[in-house]
């Protein structure tokens, strides 16, 4: 990780943009609905040590996260507003990991 730098604000923006460019009408509504503008969150086993990542959506008791050591979004659950407790390693773009989160509130789980 010793080349490692943590994405900029400007560059997430352009990760959104692009997922949303490519959503489907049912995906851009849950978008529109769950979407925040992005704030940096702390997880502990890896988001100490790079200052957090930044949360772009809230969905209920899940998160849309991007992991920028990854550089690809996740889904994972918080019970701590601030605070993620799952780390995951997805390298998904953003419309592909609402389609996840679509499919989850779809399933009623």
């Amino acid at each position: 990780m010793s080349d490692w730098k943590p994405i900029s604000l400007i560059d997430l923006k352009k990760e959104i943009e692009s997922g949303v460019k490519l959503m489907s009408q049912g995906q851009l509504e849950l978008w529109r609905k769950i979407s925040i503008k992005p704030e940096k969150w702390i997880e502990e086993e890896f988001g100490k040590e790079v200052g957090g990542f930044w949360i772009v959506a809230i969905s209920g008791n899940h998160l849309v996260w991007y992991n920028d050591i990854e550089e690809g979004f996740n889904i994972s659950t918080y019970s701590t507003y601030g605070k993620i407790e799952e780390y995951w390693t997805e390298q998904d773009e953003l419309q592909l990991t609402i389609n996840k989160l679509e499919r989850h509130h779809n399933n009623g789980s």
